[in-house]
């Protein structure tokens, strides 16, 4: 496994995407922005930001080997040329979800909502990364990091509309959709 790699997410006026749609899906939205900036590492952050969301990587919670597997065969990298779009969805479950045990977390993930098997659906089209906010203490629990190229923006607004139709989803309580293009 890889080492916990730390990344900040920054709104403001620089950066090398550039925020196309920044929306409120549940909860409370962000500021607006015209640029996105991802940092990854221990670099400084720019001044003039108007927020940054910062989250670590990590191991992986809810996948069983299989499903790793499968995911590793299937996920390309982050970076290519042909990505020129992207989507930072960063969200916050309700406190109810926290309260249950991991196995039940996994269930209501996997065996009902079909999470993993939905996106690896999308895989090798759409590539993304998982941050964990909620291990920092920051202000949402999870930030998804999706790219993929123009063609590819149909499937990826598939793919988040089938996700939000999960029984997963009732437990998100705050939820932003930021689309950006480089």
């Amino acid at each position: 496994m890889a080492l916990p790699l730390s990344v900040s997410f920054v709104g403001g006026e620089h950066g090398t995407w550039e925020i196309e749609r920044l929306v409120a899906v549940r909860g409370q939205a962000l500021v607006d922005a015209p640029r996105l900036a991802v940092v990854e590492g221990s670099q400084a952050v720019s001044a003039g930001a108007v927020w940054v969301l910062r989250g670590i990587t990590s191991n992986e919670r809810y996948v069983e080997r299989p499903e790793r597997q499968a995911l590793l065969a299937r996920q390309e990298p982050l970076g290519r040329p042909e990505a020129t779009c992207a989507a930072l969805i960063p969200i916050s479950k309700s406190p109810e979800w926290w309260e249950l045990t991991q196995d039940e977390r996994r269930a209501i993930l996997e065996a009902r909502s079909r999470h993993i098997e939905i996106g690896l659906s999308y895989l090798p089209a759409v590539a993304r990364r998982l941050h964990h906010g909620r291990d920092l203490h920051e202000e949402f629990d999870f930030l998804t990091w999706f790219e993929f190229a123009p063609a590819e923006v149909g499937a990826f607004e598939e793919l988040v509309g089938r996700l939000r139709e999960t029984e997963e989803w009732a437990y998100v309580e705050r939820e932003v959709d930021i689309r950006v293009t480089r």
